[in-house]
């Protein structure tokens, strides 16, 4: 029986690594088919030629207009990773310039906070409970809402954040980080050639590869966010039982890494909501978490960046981790505010159920008038 239960034990140790090596090999071929999605997005809109990249500059000059389009896109497609790196390939096919991309930037960073506040819904029964995760639902959105309110104006007049981006990209096109990554054009170009050829002499060739390219960039990013989720999700709620809400420091650091790794804030801040609700966590520890998860979902635009080899896509990456960190420096101080705000706005919210559908109905409105604008 003890010999059994010893082959049985060996076996299921054997099929467990069997099963981490495939996920790993998944993961590998995961990033490698994102990369591939940046340059063959990249190539396929050069084909439409030079009059599509007018009318789309002439389309997003208004930078108002730039950060509608990156409000709505990715409310609508629930990833500021997939938009933002749609904004660096269209800036590395040269039909979006660094003063269009950096309003749209701005916009993907508010659209993507609807799904951790969707989790605090799951709360709603419970009145102090759902208080208390709606609360830390809303924290992030608001956070993004101020930063934007406070920074949009600002560089329209004074441009800190291209000024930013563009010392970064120098710094580092100085030290030769954009040569390090030149063996991807050696695994990427065969590809994009082979496709290139195939897709030759086809009706409407450049929609085809653009549409193939989304779609590519869509299914790899789920796929790589799904494969690391279940390589590093249960470590991911061990450490931020035990180590994230020691001080703020600690929460923003493993805030922004954890989501570099997941490449998902969806993920890390919706781990938290639930917390929260429970009362393990308070928002005041939440806060800071957060901020360290809009740093870390900068990395999808500084990889696809990379991948593209062009240096405005690459300004166009710093330009997004600018923002957030310039955000972070005024509003980390002013943490009140957001804070204040979202306890505010969660308490009205908990006190009925005719509340909580107006409190709703505007929160949805944030994200449908520039919808309606962009209609218009």
């Amino acid at each position: 029986m003890f010999v059994q239960i010893h082959v049985l034990c060996r076996t299921r140790v054997s099929d467990s690594r069997k099963s981490r090596i495939v996920e790993i090999i998944v993961l590998i071929a995961t990033i490698y088919l994102f990369f591939l999605s940046i340059k063959l997005l990249g190539h396929s809109f050069k084909l439409f030629g030079k009059g599509f990249a007018e009318m789309l500059l002439n389309t997003t000059a208004d930078p108002f207009a730039g950060l509608l389009i990156g409000v709505v896109a990715t409310s609508l497609i629930q990833s500021s990773s997939t938009t933002t790196s749609l904004i660096v390939g269209l800036v590395a096919a040269g039909v979006l310039n660094l003063d269009g991309a950096i309003p749209m930037i701005m916009g993907a960073n508010i659209g993507t906070t609807i799904t951790n506040t969707l989790v605090s819904l799951a709360h709603v029964s419970r009145r102090i409970e759902f208080r208390r995760a709606f609360s830390a639902g809303i924290v992030h959105d608001l956070f993004n809402v101020c930063a934007v309110i406070v920074l949009f104006p600002i560089e329209l007049l004074f441009h800190p954040i291209r000024q930013i981006a563009l010392a970064l990209h120098g710094l580092f096109d100085g030290v030769g980080g954009m040569k390090l990554l030149n063996p991807l054009n050696f695994i990427l170009n065969p590809v994009t050639d082979l496709v290139d050829h195939l897709t030759e002499g086809i009706p409407f060739r450049a929609v085809v590869m653009v549409a193939v390219s989304i779609v590519l960039l869509f299914v790899s990013l789920a796929f790589l966010v799904r494969t690391i989720r279940v390589l590093v999700v249960a470590q991911i709620e061990i450490v931020i039982n035990r180590y994230v809400f020691r001080n703020d420091f600690v929460g923003l650091t493993l805030g922004m890494l954890l989501t570099f790794i997941v490449q998902s804030s969806s993920v890390t801040t919706s781990i938290i909501v639930p917390l929260a609700g429970a009362g393990v966590v308070t928002l005041r520890q939440v806060f800071p978490y957060t901020l360290g998860v809009n740093v870390g979902t900068t990395g999808t635009a500084m990889l696809a960046a990379l991948a593209t080899q062009n240096p405005i896509a690459v300004t166009v990456a710093f330009a997004h981790l600018s923002f957030n960190i310039l955000g972070i420096m005024v509003f980390y101080p002013l943490r009140a505010i957001p804070i204040g705000l979202a306890e505010y706005i969660a308490g009205k919210a908990s006190i009925s159920k005719r509340n909580l559908i107006i409190c709703v109905a505007m929160y949805l409105l944030l994200y449908s008038v520039p919808l309606v604008f962009i209609l218009l």
